[in-house]
């Protein structure tokens, strides 16, 4: 077979990403991820909340308002100074988080996740670990995604009713949020870009529906369907090379420094009481100079060789459990359970396709499969061409086809075996 030309490669490949949402498991998986990680952190720090970034907080309302005038941040916090506007900011973000991990109206949800996040980061800028700067820019990253194709409440919907816009929540969840848009521009705010920002996710969600509702089959909703798939992949494209970068960044720093160089660094912040939640055991690993020596070259080499591993897919694989565990690890003993949360769920994107679907097809035996009243079995919308949608937690793979007289019993174990 001759091989394609590159200019019918290159269709092909413009043909692929404008014709499908690719990645559609990865990006289900890093919405649960960071919506999961976000609201664990909101309920923990509840108690909490008004010295963090409410009006108890040593950054006070006056000195966050100077600096969001300065630097043109986006919060909705600065737009009252008063205790029940905060309580409800706060509650809308814990609420928006669960839908976004759920994945209830995603479209709407993840513009309410965006919101809340940077509303209350950008209203004290001071507090966080590090993982709250993932948090923030995967929050901006997902609104481009259609990370709700599996594993979402919208899937369930498409799969059972024919669409995932059926009901009357959606239009007025946009219309909610499109009276909060016109308010902000009106009084002044909310900034031009921002402004922009909100008009444009606003008027693309509309255009959305009235398509759907009345050509869903038709060019337009074709049209929009490949402007989806483009900003979708797109987006998957942004936060894989934004992991890359915060890897590369974090491995040519430290070895630069020389604690990691003499391989002692891992050895201080075990060392220090406020990183111990586990006294016995940090002082167990602090005291085994191999040990410490061995994880600060490890996590080095795995944060430098990480980029470069991509183009190999088992090498990538490895590492990639490599620094999955790693922030296990930082959870447990440094105890920054929400920075290694965030982490790991942005290294999700990287977590192969096969391993995804094994994952969801086993969850989806499990759980038992309760249909919606009055729902018609109408067929939805697919990821993979063929294949019919599978519930919230997936689908069980389809049974081997029956074996016929004389078929190796081998093939039949091994097709067995590929359909697992």
């Amino acid at each position: 077979m001759d091989r394609l030309r590159p200019a019918d490669r290159l269709r092909r490949v413009l043909a692929k990403v404008s014709g499908e949402a690719l990645g559609p498991h990865q990006s289900a998986v890093v919405r649960i991820g960071f919506g999961g990680t976000w609201l664990f952190f909101l309920l923990r720090e509840f108690p909490h909340r008004h010295e963090l970034y409410g009006p108890d907080g040593p950054w006070s309302w006056e000195l966050a308002q100077r600096l969001v005038t300065g630097n043109h941040a986006f919060t909705v916090l600065l737009w009252s100074a008063s205790g029940w506007w905060f309580e409800l900011v706060y509650g809308l973000a814990v609420a928006a988080s669960a839908l976004l991990a759920l994945g209830w109206r995603t479209r709407a949800t993840s513009v309410l996740f965006m919101v809340g996040v940077l509303s209350l980061q950008n209203r004290s800028v001071f507090m966080g670990d590090g993982g709250d700067n993932v948090v923030h820019l995967m929050a901006m990253y997902l609104v481009l995604t259609r990370c709700a194709r599996v594993w979402s409440l919208d899937a369930r919907r498409a799969r059972l009713r024919g669409t995932a816009s059926a009901g009357a929540a959606g239009p007025v969840l946009w219309g909610v949020l499109g009276a909060f848009l016109a308010y902000g521009a009106v009084s002044g705010r909310l900034s031009g870009g921002w402004a922009a920002v909100f008009a444009a996710l606003w008027t693309g969600a509309a255009l959305w529906w009235l398509v759907e509702r009345y050509e869903p089959e038709g060019e337009r909703r074709a049209a929009l369907d490949v402007l989806a798939n483009l900003l979708h992949n797109a987006g998957m494209l942004v936060i894989t090379a934004e992991v890359c970068l915060i890897y590369a960044t974090a491995g040519w720093y430290k070895i630069q420094g020389s604690r990691w160089q003499d391989g002692t660094a891992l050895y201080y912040p075990l060392r220090l009481e406020y990183f111990s939640p586990w006294p016995g055991l940090s002082e167990v690993l602090a005291g085994s100079g191999v040990v410490v020596m061995l994880l600060t070259y490890g996590t080095v080499v795995v944060q430098v060789a990480f980029p470069f591993a991509l183009f190999n897919r088992r090498v990538k694989n490895v590492l990639l459990a490599g620094m999955m565990l790693e922030h296990a690890g930082i959870a447990v003993l440094l105890g920054l359970p929400f920075f290694s949360l965030a982490m790991i769920a942005a290294d999700a994107v990287f977590l192969p396709t096969g391993l995804l679907v094994w994952v969801g097809a086993r969850a989806g035996a499990l759980r038992v499969r309760v249909p919606l009243r009055g729902a018609s079995p109408r067929p939805a919308l697919s990821p993979y061409p063929g294949a019919s949608p599978g519930p919230l937690l997936g689908t069980p793979p389809p049974d081997p086809p029956p074996a016929t007289a004389g078929r190796d019993p081998q093939a039949r174990l091994d097709r067995a075996g590929e359909a697992g």
